[in-house]
């Protein structure tokens, strides 16, 4: 049970500032990006730069460059280090009980309504109003890189802001990171989605990223 002189605010603070961030100094990598659909490979290159902008290069179909623009960028963005007293300076927070899953806090204020599940300084479960829909993210499976935790499997799926039923379908993911060494950062080696079609058929797609360096 929760000790009575540790707070769920300092408690959500300790798992936040325990996610894995890249350093300030940042300056971009780059490598070979390959995009595998019902075993059809599609390989390019691509650089992301130190404000996180993605190019990519020798891919002509435009729905590739933007899948694989819209993984390295998503990536990217949750590596940002940004302080907890400027994200939550005007949040509070509600402890609303625990189970075998962790601790569950509601955030009031400023972000009213966001919700979160916290266990062994890692946040879990994520409950989030974004541009007007709900992400909901259950996270099955960490890395630890010595300097924070990265989320290895998860699930995403957006609900109706009012009703809660899906908008979207539930995407399965698995991702996994190379340290790319001499105090460069980690950054992401492969990832796949996995979701249910049309027809409820079982399908994915995989995003590969290689012979990476740092620029």
């Amino acid at each position: 049970m929760i000790s009575s002189h540790i707070s769920c605010k300092e408690i959500f603070k300790e798992a936040y500032n325990n996610r894995y961030t890249w350093p300030k100094t940042f300056n971009g990598y780059s490598g070979i990006c390959l995009f595998v659909d019902n075993k059809k490979v599609t390989e390019g290159n691509f650089i992301l730069d130190s404000n996180f902008k993605p190019e990519i290069i020798n891919i002509s179909d435009k729905n590739i460059i933007k899948g694989i623009s819209s993984q390295l960028f998503e990536v990217a963005i949750h590596r940002v280090k940004r302080e907890f007293t400027e994200v939550h300076k005007n949040n509070n927070f509600k402890f609303l009980g625990e189970s075998e899953k962790g601790m569950k806090i509601e955030v009031l204020g400023k972000n009213q309504g966001d919700k979160y599940i916290v266990k062994d300084k890692k946040i879990n479960m994520v409950f989030r109003k974004i541009h007007g829909v709900i992400i909901e993210i259950f996270v099955q499976e960490f890395i630890e890189t010595g300097d924070g935790y990265l989320s290895k499997k998860y699930s995403s799926q957006q609900l109706d802001i009012e009703t809660l039923t899906p908008k979207s379908k539930r995407l399965e993911y698995e991702d996994n990171f190379v340290d790319l060494g001499n105090n460069s950062p980690w950054v992401l080696e492969s990832r796949i989605i996995k979701f249910l079609d049309d027809n409820n058929k079982a399908n994915e797609i995989k995003y590969i990223f290689k012979e990476l360096s740092s620029i």
